[in-house]
C-alpha cells in the first residue's frame, strides 16, 4: 500500500466512523459504508487536501467502493 492509499483510508475511516482496520476494497461507500451526499462531499475534500490533488466530477462519480478510492489515489 503507497502512503497516498494509506491517508485515503485514514480519510474513509474518519467520514466513515468506522475502524480503518474493518474497511474492504470491496466495500460499497454508500451501501456499506454509509456515506451519503454531504458525507461524500466531505470525503472528496478531505482527499484532495490531504493528497494535494483535484478529483472532478466524473473522476468522483467513478469511486464507488474503497477499492476505487485506493486505485484512485495510487494512479495519481
Amino acid at each position: 500500500m503507497t502512503p497516498k492509499q494509506d491517508l485515503a483510508l485514514d480519510v474513509i475511516s474518519k467520514i466513515s466512523s468506522r475502524e480503518r482496520a474493518t474497511l474492504t476494497p470491496q466495500q460499497e461507500l454508500t451501501a456499506d459504508l454509509g456515506i451519503d451526499s454531504p458525507k461524500g462531499l466531505q470525503l472528496l475534500m478531505e482527499l484532495e487536501e490531504k493528497l494535494q490533488l483535484e478529483i472532478s466530477d466524473e473522476e468522483a462519480a467513478r469511486m464507488a467502493t474503497v477499492g476505487d478510492v485506493l486505485n484512485f489515489v495510487a494512479n495519481k
